[in-house]
């Protein structure tokens, strides 16, 4: 098994990706800012602890996702991201 580790936003936001049981996957941590991604598969976000608050594509609400939590991003897109505090997170792409 490799891993492959990624920084974005100037190393506040680090990712480890790896194949699991159920497919490609990162774990990350995010450090508090205000962050635009940009999809190319459809995503499962877990809130592993700490908060994300999170605008989706074709949304004008923030909505907050807590520890325990989980949202979907459809692929091909982009959605913002506000951190407040530092953020675990696991991502299953599909």
């Amino acid at each position: 098994m490799s891993f492959k580790v990624n920084h974005y936003f100037d190393n506040k936001v680090s990712s480890i990706g790896f194949e699991s049981a159920n497919g490609p996957c990162t774990s990350g941590v995010m450090s508090p800012g205000e962050y635009t991604f940009s999809t190319s598969h459809k995503e499962l976000m877990k809130v592993v602890e700490g908060e994300l608050v999170v605008k989706l594509p074709k949304s004008d609400e923030w909505q907050s996702f807590v520890t325990g939590t989980s949202f979907n991003v459809p692929a091909n897109v982009s959605f913002d991201v506000k951190v407040s505090t530092p953020t675990a997170y696991l991502c299953f792409y599909s």
